[in-house]
């Protein structure tokens, strides 16, 4: 076997040492920040987690077993819990689409709505919905409406930085092709770029979905309505029985919520 067979084969061998190399440093690398983040946290304080045992102890023989008598009480927060995910996906969406086409660099007009509109997009996904919650709370009352939109404008962060990723990954072609038939921008859009991502963008909006009744259910505990108002009820007169079967109500519903989003990703694809 001649220098010129072998070269080829030990570059590629070398090329995979190096970057098998990478990878398990950059493994490495994760791992200790991991590491050390939990000691920071305090968790390898071996005394805390004894010490908490026996009040953990307490408070789970206080939440057996649950208290289902107040059942029929929770069933309008519950649906008001799912009319809040439905809705602030829904007011999610329409936000996120515009937004998501400004922040794609293959759609976006200028560079300059291209940046200031990925900024608003970190901007609205660096306040958490609990925040937001009580803002609206503060600014419209109580009640499903302040729930809908904390989960909305905390949505269009998410949701319109999705889109705007599933857009910028587009076949180039058709985009080149109906510019060169002399169609418009919006004409483009619709015919050229839409048509590509629509099940990506729904796969999205159903997963964002999914998210949202479980965050609805976390809003009502500042007074965002929904079954997190009954939730706090309880927490606040102590009925550690009533909490674990409001938690379980929940966590039906989240069981019912997932295989209805995964039905409908399956009839999406």
């Amino acid at each position: 076997m001649t220098i010129a067979t072998v070269s080829p084969y030990a570059a590629i061998l070398t090329s995979a040492r190096e970057r098998a190399a990478r990878q398990w440093r950059l493994a490495l690398g994760v791992a200790a920040v991991c590491m050390v983040s939990l000691a920071i946290a305090g968790f390898f304080d071996a005394a805390r987690f004894v010490e908490g045992a026996p009040a953990i102890a307490q408070l789970a023989s206080e939440m057996v077993p649950p208290d289902f008598t107040r059942w029929q009480h929770w069933m309008k927060p519950l649906l008001d819990t799912m009319a809040m995910s439905v809705a602030g996906t829904a007011l999610a969406v329409v936000l996120s689409l515009p937004l998501a086409l400004l922040a794609a660099p293959n759609t976006t007009p200028h560079p300059v709505l291209y940046r200031a509109t990925r900024t608003l997009l970190a901007a609205l996904r660096s306040v958490p919905e609990i925040i937001l919650g009580i803002l609206f709370v503060a600014a419209v009352g109580f009640g499903a409406l302040p729930g809908v939109l904390a989960l909305a404008f905390h949505s269009v962060g998410m949701v319109a930085k999705f889109y705007a990723e599933a857009i910028e990954h587009v076949d180039p072609r058709p985009l080149e092709a109906a510019h060169a038939a002399g169609a418009s921008r919006f004409q483009v859009i619709t015919h050229a770029v839409l048509p590509q991502v629509l099940p990506q963008l729904a796969d999205i909006t159903v997963y964002r979905w999914e998210y949202h009744f479980r965050a609805s259910a976390v809003l009502g505990i500042v007074g965002a309505g929904g079954i997190g108002f009954e939730l706090m009820a309880a927490l606040r007169l102590i009925k550690y029985d009533e909490v674990s079967a409001i938690l379980l109500t929940i966590l039906a519903c989240v069981v019912v919520v997932d295989a209805i989003g995964a039905m409908l990703r399956r009839k999406l694809k």
